[in-house]
């Protein structure tokens, strides 16, 4: 059983803030395997479970607010009886900048409450976890994280949040270092008014099928409704 937990804080006033995207980004799986609605509360958390591309997959979303993340996490760990190497936690990095990812497989909490939070829960800093680049703040931290994306970010956050969720795929399937070997050079595209590129070269806009070429490969975009 892989478990992915994803922080955040619940609460209206929180949808789709910067500290929200690692919701975001398992809402964004829990769409892709079809499995939207179908989670439920338990452990302090909000957590949907099944079986997605060959795998026994745990979307955990805790309840807890982000300073208390890691009572949910040790709860979720002790009810599946899931080993530390079976764990990803998906969180936000003001650190990063807007659009990066970073895999990493340990370490200090670097300053992000919910990490510190699972680092004390758990007694240990060895668990992986996929940072996402919400960046650097201009004002208050806490103003910043509490904060919802400019409107050259929110252009690009849906691809954003797909190659985070592939990157998550990519954890499931081949672990820690394959995926951060992958991701982690992730060049997020420039906003629209400062691309270059024509139509059909790397960073340019879709071509008439929907799809745009990327540093890491084709993608097809998708349509508006499923950005939000």
């Amino acid at each position: 059983m892989k478990i992915v937990v994803g922080l955040g804080n619940p609460g209206n006033q929180y949808t789709e803030t910067r500290h929200n995207i690692g919701w975001m980004v398992l809402d964004r799986l829990a769409d892709r395997a079809g499995w939207v609605g179908r989670g439920r509360e338990r452990d302090a958390s909000r957590v949907v479970q099944g079986r997605f591309q060959g795998l026994d997959l745990t979307l955990a979303k805790p309840l807890t607010y982000m300073n208390d993340s890691g009572i949910a996490v040790r709860k979720i760990l002790a009810r599946e009886r899931a080993p530390l190497g079976d764990l990803l936690i998906v969180a936000d990095d003001f650190a990063l900048p807007f659009g990066k990812l970073r895999f990493r497989e340990g370490g200090s909490g670097g300053g992000h409450n919910g990490l510190g939070s699972i680092i004390d829960e758990l007694g240990t800093e060895k668990f992986s976890r996929l940072r996402v680049g919400i960046g650097e703040p201009d004002r208050h931290a806490i103003d910043h994280v509490l904060s919802r994306f400019s409107p050259d970010e929110r252009q690009r956050l849906a691809e954003l949040i797909n190659t985070a969720a592939d990157a998550v795929q990519a954890w499931a399937h081949d672990g820690t270092n394959k995926a951060a070997n992958r991701f982690n050079a992730f060049e997020l595209r420039p906003a629209d008014a400062d691309r270059i590129a024509a139509p059909g070269e790397i960073d340019g806009p879709p071509g008439p099928d929907g799809i745009r070429r990327t540093k890491t490969g084709w993608r097809r975009t998708r349509p508006p409704e499923a950005e939000t």
